[in-house]
């Protein structure tokens, strides 16, 4: 007999097996009776605690969206330099998805009964955002001259975001999260020291 928990453990353990069953089936063909069945729950008990489908899609949007503003937030403090901003930015992205894998996948589903858009819209949202963090801190190591001014900032965040893209396409391919850290911070590292002014020279 499956134990009973406080509301918000279970909630929260509902919303992992949500995003953890989009990953492994597809955003658009988790059912409730496939989270039941994750949790050893029967579907009334999901009922208890989320009125319908689309009320666990909501909470867990707005989770996924508040950890990525936290990284947006976070990794601008006023003694970082510029180019850590850059690193703890793109790295912290890569650490949620690979905690997350299913939101790539949320964010590019096509849903044709429409449940997903509004989550897919969300996420969009956060992540422009995010990109525009980018930006700035992109023209900060322009005018402190640590970044190479003849690259405009626009496309140095294109070729940043190109790593991100570049390893969620494999991801998306190998079912693997596991290489996202490792060979995102190796790119990264590659990319900025070819975007440094004290870099590789080239």
């Amino acid at each position: 007999m499956t134990a009973r928990k406080p509301s918000e453990d279970r909630k929260a353990e509902i919303l992992k097996a949500t995003l953890d069953l989009a990953f492994e089936v597809g955003p658009d063909h988790v059912t409730t009776g496939l989270i039941a069945k994750r949790l050893g729950l029967s579907q009334p008990a999901i009922y208890k605690h989320f009125r319908k489908k689309e009320d666990i899609w909501q909470a867990a949007i707005e989770t996924l969206c508040s950890q990525i503003r936290k990284n947006t937030r976070a990794a601008d403090p006023p003694t970082a330099s510029s180019i850590d901003t850059l690193r703890r930015l793109v790295l912290g992205h890569l650490h949620l998805i690979a905690a997350t894998p299913a939101m790539p996948e949320i964010m590019t589903t096509r849903d044709p009964t429409d449940t997903l858009t509004q989550a897919r819209n969300a996420i969009q949202a956060e992540v422009t955002r995010f990109r525009a963090a980018l930006v700035h801190a992109y023209e900060a190591g322009q005018s402190s001259g640590s970044l190479r001014a003849s690259l405009s900032a626009a496309d140095g965040v294109t070729l940043l975001f190109g790593i991100i893209q570049s390893l969620v396409l494999r991801l998306i391919v190998s079912r693997d999260p596991a290489s996202l850290l490792n060979d995102g911070a190796r790119l990264l590292d590659l990319q900025i020291g070819l975007m440094s002014n004290e870099g590789l020279g080239l």
